[in-house]
């Protein structure tokens, strides 16, 4: 794989271009490094066949986007595997098929870099670009993470709303854009549904589109749906 996956939809934007290859040449967190290697040589029997890729995942999407998707961090045997964000797991399958019922992407599912995928208006990122163990990066991990988020907020410059999939990446995104010098209006707490206003931006919560989620019910297609469509609303108002 290259770093032409971190181009968003393959269009050929230098910056964006650079920053995915400056996340995933990234080695800060041991940990991090520590575990996302390990996953990929000691894969499922599912995947045994398979090439990990192994390395920090960049963002990719629209370069005129709208509309910000933050995740939480790559799965170990999905974006850890695949090197795309959501690709290649439940949580894209259940991500993706809801961006395409909305019209933001071509088709209902990813299971590789080069399988067509595009979305349009939408960029995906996340909180922390390597899998961690349980899902549960350390504080130092997600600081050490946190300069590649605020570079493409300051990149994408036509984002208005960002849907924040989870609490974790509900205050990576506050915090960040208080960082970039965006005041918090509208303090809120994280919920589903839940909605704040921080400077120019609107942050839209939705439970995380994970199998703990999306299998016990807390999360179904038509939640996902309905804030999938207050966050473009918003993110197309002005």
């Amino acid at each position: 794989m290259t770093t032409d996956q971190g181009v968003p939809n393959g269009a050929p934007i230098p910056d964006l271009a650079e920053l995915a290859g400056e996340v995933i040449s990234c080695r800060r967190c041991p940990r991090l490094v520590a575990w996302r290697e390990r996953a990929a040589a000691y894969p499922p029997a599912r995947y045994a066949t398979e090439e990990y890729w192994a390395r920090p995942v960049p963002g990719f999407g629209d370069p005129a986007a709208r509309l910000l998707v933050l995740g939480l961090a790559p799965a170990a045997h999905g974006g850890n595997r695949s090197g795309r964000l959501f690709t290649g797991d439940r949580s894209g399958d259940f991500l993706f098929a809801a961006l395409n019922r909305a019209g933001l992407a071509n088709q209902p599912g990813s299971v590789a870099v080069d399988d067509g995928l595009v979305v349009s208006g939408v960029y995906i990122t996340a909180a922390v670009r390597c899998a961690p163990p349980d899902n549960k990066p350390l504080p130092s991990e997600r600081d050490n993470c946190r300069p590649y988020l605020l570079r493409e907020l300051g990149l994408l410059t036509d984002i208005r709303a960002i849907l924040a999939l989870g609490r974790f990446a509900w205050d990576a995104a506050r915090t960040s854009l208080e960082l970039l010098g965006q005041h918090t209006v509208d303090g809120a707490r994280f919920g589903h549904g839940a909605e704040m206003k921080v400077g120019r931006y609107r942050v839209v919560g939705s439970y995380h589109p994970s199998q703990q989620n999306t299998f016990t019910g807390r999360l179904t297609p038509v939640m996902l749906d309905r804030v999938i469509v207050r966050a473009w609303e918003l993110a197309a108002a002005d």
